[in-house]
């Protein structure tokens, strides 16, 4: 990272940003050019950290998924404009985490179903959701293993 200052290297900070967090991007490589798809998640520390998402059983995601597993991902937060003198001194304050990982669709219903109450429980924490296994089948899960992962924050 160029500017080390900005780097965020506490694992508590890096998921509170998570956890700040709306919306990630995948980032996919495709040979018409790069693919980037903005996507609800839940994130699951472990070893490793998991990403996951819904979607579509089928479409150019789900397309590249099956295809081009490796991917980059970004999620961003705490956006603030910081106005300067002139043009060339504005500035943002922000949070980010930018990584790699591989992404697979989830085969295991139970863990589908685990993943999907994860998902809610990322926009609605204070509701329990369940999930039947007809639910869990008509949709695709996505799980991202990350591969590596960093944090940026300007304050």
């Amino acid at each position: 990272m160029r500017r080390a200052e900005r780097a965020v290297t506490d694992r508590e900070k890096i998921l509170q940003i998570l956890d700040a967090c709306h919306c990630c991007r995948v980032g996919f490589s495709d040979p018409d050019g790069a693919y980037i798809v903005p996507l609800s998640f839940a994130f699951v520390p472990g070893t490793p950290d998991r990403f996951y998402f819904h979607g579509a059983k089928e479409g150019r995601k789900a397309s590249l998924i099956a295809k081009r597993p490796k991917v980059g991902f970004e999620l961003d937060c705490a956006y603030e404009l910081v106005a300067g003198q002139s043009g060339c001194k504005y500035s943002c304050r922000y949070q980010s985490i930018v990584g790699t990982g591989v992404i697979g669709e989830v085969q295991d219903l139970e863990e589908k179903k685990q993943a999907l109450s994860a998902l809610m429980r990322q926009y609605e924490p204070s509701r329990s959701f369940a999930f039947t296994d007809e639910q869990a089948q008509a949709v695709a899960v996505y799980r991202l293993d990350v591969a590596a992962m960093t944090g940026k924050q300007r304050q």
